[in-house]
């Protein structure tokens, strides 16, 4: 499978998958109604975010708001697409990590373009502390950025440049023994 056909694929599934879940929660779930799936630390809760993560700037104008979330959406997506054509061919995981994270900025958008709001509905909590709700684009995208974390930190054949190559190593000890 070349590059643009796998990258293509996962961005595809992935905001299919989240597309898909988002209409089944709208159409089967009331609106802030609770149904437990793991007690007691995972719901399924409909809720409607206007906000970013964790609701940043829920409560803000809508005339501020929604540009500025559509506007930000596109930047990220077109960043997005410009380190996709720098990601080599044979490195599938930062492929799957980018467009994984491409797919649910897409999702989150096809939500603020056609709702005005992100349908979310994953909810965690335990013992009265909760974590915001939050969809399936949401999860691609943390897994994506954690990956792209990962990666930046751990790249093969880094740990090359930071040693000595043999000869310099004995050529440093000779050195330093005729001092």
């Amino acid at each position: 499978m070349t590059k643009n056909t796998f990258v293509l694929t996962v961005t595809t599934l992935v905001l299919a998958t989240d597309q898909f879940s988002k209409w089944y929660v709208r159409r089967s779930v009331a609106l802030y109604q609770q149904i437990p799936v793991l007690e007691p630390f995972f719901h399924i809760t409909h809720v409607h975010n206007t906000g970013g993560a964790f609701s940043l700037f829920a409560g803000s104008n809508d005339g501020i708001r929604v540009p500025f979330f559509l506007g930000a959406s596109l930047v990220a997506v077109g960043a997005l697409l410009y380190f996709l054509r720098q990601v080599g061919a044979h490195e599938r995981l930062l492929q799957f990590a980018l467009a994984g994270v491409l797919g649910g900025a897409l999702g989150n958008l096809v939500d603020r373009v056609t709702a005005g709001n992100v349908t979310d509905f994953l909810l965690l909590h335990y013992r009265g502390y909760y974590w915001p709700a939050f969809n399936v684009a949401d999860s691609f995208i943390s897994i994506g950025v954690t990956l792209l974390l990962l990666h930046s930190f751990w790249k093969p054949g880094r740990t090359e440049h930071l040693q000595e190559p043999h000869e310099a190593q004995g050529a440093r000890r000779e050195t330093s023994r005729d001092s």
